[in-house]
Parts: structure tokens; C-alpha cells; sequence
């Protein structure tokens, strides 16, 4: 069952109208009834094309959210064969918030790391719904100094609200832990490509997604801080996270006028929980894309283009 977010609530009713008639053209085949269904779903369809033309900030952190959003788990299953998950800091605890592994992205070995929110309760309690602990990241250091010797890309798909904010995590040195992991990235002699799929959020994004190319679906978002968060820092309020997401600069489109994104990959009309298949399959074609522009650079090359781009972050701002 689609779930409808408050903005596509004109979307809803024709969609759920179609449904009806859909229904009772099971029981009447007449002409009038599949023609009212046409009419119903062009509308349903033009209506769509139109709120997702004028989405604000606020409606892109609700489209990054969505429940029903693909998550990393759904983007192994589709481009990542033989995929071996690999748990384990070999320190304190496997963390499940964090899933990494190797695989072969089209034919190529692969590391891919990221975030995994989970589907259901079940698996979103089992994910900590992708919040990470320290032990989340000193994992993801440990496969990526692996992926290193052993001269195999990474790829790190990012969604997450943020890092675990609890005080275990704190106790067992979350700051240390996503430094380090942030450090990590920007000392691979490997290329590395980020892809932020849903939320981007402060440091626990940010530990594994400092990569040579920093990619981005259309309705993603990636921030400092949550609206939520940003709209109490500022306002002692956190009702004013809407105000807060339309100011802070969040989406794909700013980000990328601001050179801290490389590029912005589109997702299917009405985001890409209602064609999962599709973004999927977008996010492939952009990730060999930026693959195949480092692949002559040897591993000196690799470090000083990455520590280039953020260098010139600084610089540009």
C-alpha cells in the first residue's frame, strides 16, 4: 500500500478514485468506466508532474524520508553481485547500522558501505534506523584500509539521520570514531564515490561520505544538522523545522551551486519510492560514470584530487 505524503494529498484522491473504479471494472468491463480510469490517471499523473516542479526544501526532507524510499539493502540486492557482507570492528561490537561488504559492480570488485534504516519495526530496531555507534564507524575504517591494500574501489551510499547521539556512543568516542573514518576517506590511495540516497546528516554522514565524488539523488538532502535539530539550536523550538529546512541550503540543487556535490542524479517522477527499479538503476549509471573518470589516476593522483575538492570547498565559500 502507497504511502502519501501531506503534500500529495491531490494525488491521493484521484489515485484512490482510480482504485475504486478500478475495482468495479472487475465486475463491469464497460467502455465508460475504463475511460473515466484514463482520465482519472492523467490527471492523478499531471497533478504529480506538478507538485514535484515546485518542491520546497521542507517537501524534499519529507521525500528523503519517505518510508517506502529504496534503501541500501535494496541497492546491493540490484548492483552488487556476489555480494559478502563483512561484520565487525574487531574491537567492541558489530553495529548494524553501518552494512558493508565486497562485491562486483558491473563486473568490477567493489567495497560498498552505507547506512541501512531498516523496512519495517523489526528491521528498524535490528538497524538502530541507521544511526550508527563508534563501532559502526571502526568498521567502516577497517574495510576501507582493507579495500585500500588491496587496491579495490569503495562506494558508500549515505542515509542516515545522523550518528547514535546516546551516551554509550558517546562513552566508547563517537567524535574520535566518525573523525577518524572522515580521515580515513581522504587518506584512500583508491577512488571513492558517495551516493546520498535519502537523508545526509551532519558527521554520521559525513565519516563516509568524504569521497572523490560526492554524488546525490534530486530529492535527497544533506545537512549540518537535522531541520529539526537546526530549528531548536536556533529557535529553542523545534516545530520551526520547516522554517528552518527552507534556509539552510539542504538540497541537491544548492549544494551543488556551492561545489560541495559533484552531481545531481534524477529520480523518477514523485520521487523514487514509487520507482524504486528506476532510481536504483540511475544511481549504477551515474556511479560508473564517476568511476570510469578516475580510473586512469594512480593512487597519488587519487589522494590529491580528492584533497583537492575540499580544499577548494573552503576556498569557494
Amino acid at each position: 500500500m502507497r504511502t502519501y505524503l501531506d503534500f500529495e494529498k491531490p494525488v491521493a484522491e484521484l489515485e484512490g478514485k482510480v482504485a475504486e473504479l478500478r475495482a468495479l471494472s472487475n465486475d463491469d468491463s464497460s467502455d465508460a468506466i475504463g475511460q473515466e480510469i484514463a482520465r482519472l490517471q492523467a490527471k492523478a499523473d499531471e497533478t504529480l508532474k506538478n507538485l514535484y516542479s515546485k518542491v520546497t526544501p521542507w517537501e524534499k526532507t519529507q521525500i528523503a524520508r519517505h518510508p517506502q524510499r529504496p534503501h541500501f539493502k535494496a541497492y546491493v540486492a540490484q548492483l552488487i553481485d556476489e555480494f559478502t557482507p563483512l561484520a565487525g570492528d574487531r574491537n567492541f561490537a558489530e553495529d548494524h547500522a553501518i552494512v558493508g561488504g565486497l562485491g562486483r559492480f558491473r563486473g568490477e570488485p567493489v567495497l560498498i558501505i552505507g547506512q541501512e534504516k531498516g523496512s519495517d519495526t523489526e528491521s528498524r530496531l535490528h538497524h538502530n534506523f541507521g544511526m550508527a555507534r563508534p563501532e559502526g564507524y571502526r568498521k567502516a575504517v577497517r574495510l576501507m584500509e582493507m579495500a585500500d591494500r588491496f587496491a579495490i574501489p569503495v562506494l558508500s551510499l549515505i542515509d542516515t539521520a545522523g550518528a547514535y547521539p546516546g551516551v554509550g556512543a558517546e562513552e566508547r568516542g563517537q567524535a574520535e570514531a566518525i573523525a577518524r573514518s572522515t580521515d580515513c576517506c581522504l587518506a584512500l590511495g583508491v577512488p571513492n564515490i558517495s551516493v546520498v540516497i535519502g537523508e545526509g546528516g551532519s558527521g554520521g554522514a559525513v565519516a563516509i561520505a568524504t569521497a572523490n565524488k560526492v554524488l546525490m539523488l534530486e530529492h535527497a538532502i544533506y545537512t549540518v544538522a537535522s531541520p529539526e535539530a537546526s530549528a531548536s539550536i536556533l529557535w529553542r523550538d523545534s516545530t520551526k523545522a520547516q522554517q528552518a529546512a527552507n534556509n539552510m541550503k539542504i538540497t541537491a540543487q544548492d549544494l551543488l551551486t556551492f561545489g560541495i556535490i559533484d552531481e545531481i542524479i534524477a529520480e523518477p517522477m514523485g520521487g523514487a519510492h514509487r520507482s524504486p527499479d528506476v532510481a536504483i538503476d540511475a544511481v549504477g549509471n551515474a556511479i560508473e560514470g564517476a568511476l570510469a573518470d578516475l580510473k586512469s589516476l594512480d593512487a597519488v593522483a587519487v589522494k590529491q584530487a580528492r584533497h583537492e575538492k575540499f580544499l577548494e570547498i573552503g576556498r569557494t565559500l
